[in-house]
């Protein structure tokens, strides 16, 4: 088994392409943090001061120590999740796309054992996206929110923790639909439109019509958008298990929309949900690929 993780790990530093998605993963989450974290830096205003206050009080802080620097942190993580989900896609469908799938699983002991060394390789690679997002997230945070307003330490080691967990089953989760829809193309285009533009519509849709605040926690870019966004929530009082008493819904909401996770009760919950999407499509595409032709 360690030989073939060894060839699965020169596989992917031999290509191009996780250097190629991780500079604009790093870009993307840096920017989008700096610039969400611009937005939320004079929360009060956005708020309204009331709402602000009440807070506040609810958290213990003053309102100018309100932690929105986590909103910031969660948003460009979200974004950049995006990136190892496609990195994953490649992991079987792009060996079936370059023909070398066939010398993968006659050069294993099995097909089983050549798909658990690819699922150990892009688990680790997974955790590397995470860093890179984490430390990109948090340069654009510390350069546009005020110190005040900053996460703590322990809060910051929760984004840590979150965001790898998070980037270990986005990564994961690529594996699957790329090996389920055999081809990187088709998943990658489908992905980016449901992840960036349906999903999101259809959140937004359900809840304005039918108040169906719920729906965000349970589809699959949302639930993976709040193992890390349910904590950012929480920290300013709007996840589920620890909103303030009479804390309005739509406020409530809403606070959760602006840390990318409408909908979340909490990140442990939002984590079960991703790894059910996860193990479903992962499960099926090993399922596929034990079967598949490779002539």
């Amino acid at each position: 088994m360690g030989n073939l993780i060894k060839a699965e790990f020169r596989k992917t530093t031999g290509l191009k392409l996780w250097w190629a998605l991780m500079i604009p993963a790093f870009a993307v989450s840096f920017f989008f943090a700096y610039g969400w974290g611009n937005g939320v830096n004079e929360f009060s205003d956005f708020l309204g001061t009331y709402d602000a206050q009440r807070l506040a009080r609810a958290l213990g802080v003053q309102v100018d120590a309100l932690p929105v620097g986590m909103l910031a942190i969660s948003r460009g993580v979200n974004v950049g999740l995006l990136f190892p989900v496609i990195f994953g896609i490649s992991a079987l469908a792009g060996e079936y796309t370059r023909r070398t799938i066939t010398t993968t699983y006659l050069t294993a002991p099995g097909r089983g054992a050549a798909l658990t060394a690819k699922m150990v390789t892009y688990m680790v690679w997974g955790a590397v996206y995470a860093l890179v997002l984490v430390v990109a997230t948090t340069l654009g945070t510390v350069i546009a929110v005020d110190g005040s307003r900053l996460p703590s330490v322990g809060q910051w080691l929760g984004v840590l923790g979150t965001t790898l967990v998070a980037g270990i089953l986005a990564t994961l989760f690529g594996v699957g639909v790329g090996a389920v829809w055999n081809s990187v193309t088709g998943p990658v285009v489908t992905l980016i439109i449901w992840m960036l533009v349906v999903e999101n519509l259809l959140v937004f849709v359900m809840f304005g019509t039918l108040d169906a605040s719920w729906l965000g926690g349970v589809l699959p870019n949302n639930a993976l958008n709040g193992i890390m966004g349910a904590l950012a929530a929480a920290s300013v009082g709007a996840a589920g298990v620890s909103a303030p008493a009479g804390l309005d819904e739509n406020l409530q909401w809403a606070l959760q929309f602006l840390a990318g996770a409408p909908g979340s009760y909490a990140w442990w919950s939002a984590t079960l949900v991703f790894l059910a999407w996860t193990l479903v499509f992962f499960g099926a595409g090993w399922a596929a690929n034990h079967k598949r032709d490779i002539t």
